[in-house]
């Protein structure tokens, strides 16, 4: 069952570029949630497959992976972010050079607030 909230977030994710990664609390934020990071979480396990939300894109506030050292989608999520020419460095993606950044566009005529 999907939530307006769940579907806002995934909207969010699904605008993350390829190359690019955001926090749980960033995607809250720019989903209308401010402070609702772990929802972001929550969204983001009861996704149904067929959307293929890019998951793999968002990361802890401190650009670290949230899976434990060696969850299988901790591994996966690596993968997926090393495919797409992201550095992961003890399960942490350096979030100043590959944070997004959504450019005004994205903020005026894509997100629903």
């Amino acid at each position: 069952m999907s939530s307006p909230s769940h579907k806002r977030i995934w909207k969010v994710v699904s605008l993350i570029p390829q190359g690019k990664v955001a926090s749980y609390g960033q995607i809250a934020d720019l989903a209308g949630l401010p402070g609702r990071a772990r929802m972001v979480s929550k969204a983001l396990k009861c996704t149904p497959e067929e959307l293929a939300i890019p998951w793999h894109r968002v990361l802890r506030a401190d650009g670290k992976i949230a899976f434990p050292v060696g969850h299988e989608f901790g591994l996966q999520q690596q993968q997926l972010l090393r495919e797409e020419g992201l550095q992961v460095d003890r399960l942490r993606v350096n979030l100043s050079a590959c944070q997004w950044q959504p450019d005004l566009p994205t903020l005026l005529f894509a997100l629903d607030y």
